[in-house]
C-alpha cells in the first residue's frame, strides 16, 4: 500500500506509479466515492450519453441549408446516393 502525506492546506498528491495503474492522465478528472469505514474509491472520470459524443466528429467544411438537408435525405431515403 502506497503512503501519501497530506499538506497543510489539506491536499495529496498522487504519484505517477498510482495514475498510471488507475489509467489516469495528466489534466484529467478524478471522481472519488466515499464508502463504508472512511474509505474512498478513485477512478478516472468518464462523460456519458451525449457529453460524450458531442464533438467528437471534425466541423464541416460547409454549412447546409435545411433545404440542402431536406434533399440530400429526400435522395438517400429514394435510394439516389
Amino acid at each position: 500500500m502506497a503512503a501519501l502525506t497530506v499538506t497543510a492546506k489539506g491536499q495529496i498528491t498522487l504519484r505517477r506509479e498510482l495514475l498510471e495503474y488507475m489509467g489516469i492522465a495528466p489534466g484529467q478528472q478524478i471522481e472519488v466515492d466515499k464508502l463504508a469505514y472512511g474509505v474512498l474509491a478513485l477512478q478516472a472520470k468518464t462523460t456519458h450519453g451525449l457529453d460524450a459524443f458531442v464533438g467528437c466528429l471534425p466541423r464541416p467544411s460547409k454549412a447546409l441549408s435545411i433545404e440542402d438537408m431536406n434533399a440530400l435525405i429526400s435522395k438517400a431515403w429514394a435510394g439516389k446516393t
